[in-house]
């Protein structure tokens, strides 16, 4: 847990201050994005079509037919597999007919189109992935290596630079989420899959789920100027 002014190394790490209003942002992201498709998993859409159905529907309209879709346990668990080339959609989602369930499953369908059509911002995020995936697990350790241990404080810099890549992954990820649901929204209304008020309810499902993705990158950008507060003041005290 993070605390304002928290003591170690020998300094005040005062830059943890500049996380409580990104990771606030991000619960009460969460907050209306649980709250928000609780209430519409309340309310069935008019003509029983289930998630299944619309993800299926969403993808025919784009001339997507080889991609399978399966039932995965957990809530909010719903994704696209491009490796497998499946749809995983929750339980809660899978054979639900609610307006929440439709709108999440073409989310997804969406994310299958992307894919299907050669959508440029996906192809960028799967090709800065594997440089992501390094940076997020080995940031870290080479900052607090910098930090802590003088003769290596170039690594701190070389930390802070793959933390930087987690956050250009972010931002990339961003209009990818965006088109996903722009693409859902306007197949369940184009597809008469929701009838006009439902795709209204299945867009602010959608709404608040991006608004989560928004709150990541805020948190990932205030972390990142943290870092770099750390290692100037770290360089000065030397």
């Amino acid at each position: 847990m993070f605390y304002p002014g928290y003591y170690y190394g020998g300094y005040y790490d005062t830059g943890m201050l500049l996380l409580i209003p990104a990771f606030l942002l991000m619960m009460l992201a969460q907050f209306s994005v649980n709250s928000t498709f609780k209430k519409y998993a309340r309310i069935s859409n008019s003509r029983g079509i289930t998630g299944a159905d619309a993800a299926r529907i969403v993808m025919e309209q784009n001339g997507v037919y080889d991609v399978r879709i399966e039932r995965i346990r957990g809530n909010l668990t719903d994704h696209y597999d491009p490796r497998e080339n499946v749809i995983r959609l929750s339980d809660n989602v899978y054979s639900s007919t609610t307006i929440a369930a439709a709108g999440v499953a073409a989310h997804e369908a969406g994310h299958a189109v992307q894919y299907a059509q050669g959508y440029a911002p996906i192809k960028l995020r799967n090709a800065i992935l594997p440089i992501t995936n390094i940076g997020s697990s080995l940031a870290w350790p080479l900052i607090f290596i910098g930090l802590f241990i003088s003769s290596f404080s170039s690594l701190a810099y070389l930390g802070a630079a793959l933390f930087a890549t987690v956050v250009v992954f972010q931002l990339v990820t961003l209009p990818v989420e965006f088109n996903a649901s722009k693409r859902a929204i306007l197949a369940l209304a184009d597809g008469n899959i929701l009838m006009e008020e439902e795709v209204t309810g299945a867009k602010k499902v959608l709404t608040a789920a991006a608004m989560t993705y928004l709150a990541a990158l805020a948190v990932s950008i205030t972390q990142l100027l943290r870092i770099l507060l750390m290692i100037s003041g770290n360089n000065r005290r030397r």
